[in-house]
């Protein structure tokens, strides 16, 4: 079952025409995100990026979001996120900003309106740490990466 909620969500002045973050398919558990660039941004290779989006939301307490690379862009251009996934934080106020990378051959155009991330809103558990001197035992117990070749 998929939990609704509400979320409040401003455009920054001049960003009317920017469209919200929306769901594509009725499965999405992403909402696309598009920039709010005044023309285009060029990310050159390996260049970096912080690409306005022209909102700002009030995620209710206990709720995060995720901002994630979109996986076309990946694939066909070599662009993703740097700090993927971001976190945007229940009491966070400001623009969202995402901050891209061109890990392609050649420089990559950002234009305004263009889909260039996806939204991801969760809940949030808040731990209460328990000090202890020992961990409880696993069958993997302290196996790493590549432990289960």
């Amino acid at each position: 079952m998929v939990e609704d909620i509400e979320v409040t969500i401003i455009r920054m002045p001049g960003q009317e025409d920017i469209p919200l973050p929306r769901y594509m398919t009725d499965g999405a558990a992403g909402m696309d995100v598009c920039a709010a660039v005044d023309d285009h941004e060029t990310i050159g290779p390996g260049q970096r990026k912080v690409i306005p989006t022209g909102i700002a939301v009030a995620l209710p307490e206990g709720y995060e979001a995720e901002i994630r690379p979109r996986s076309g862009l990946a694939a066909r251009y070599g662009v993703t996120l740097v700090n993927a996934p971001g976190t945007i934080d229940a009491d966070y106020r400001g623009e969202i900003g995402v901050i891209m990378i061109n890990h392609g051959q050649e420089p990559f155009a950002v234009k305004r309106g263009d889909r260039i991330a996806q939204m991801v809103v969760h809940r949030v558990a808040r731990v209460a740490w328990v000090e202890s001197g020992a961990l409880d035992r696993t069958v993997r117990g302290e196996g790493g990466f590549g432990h289960t070749r």
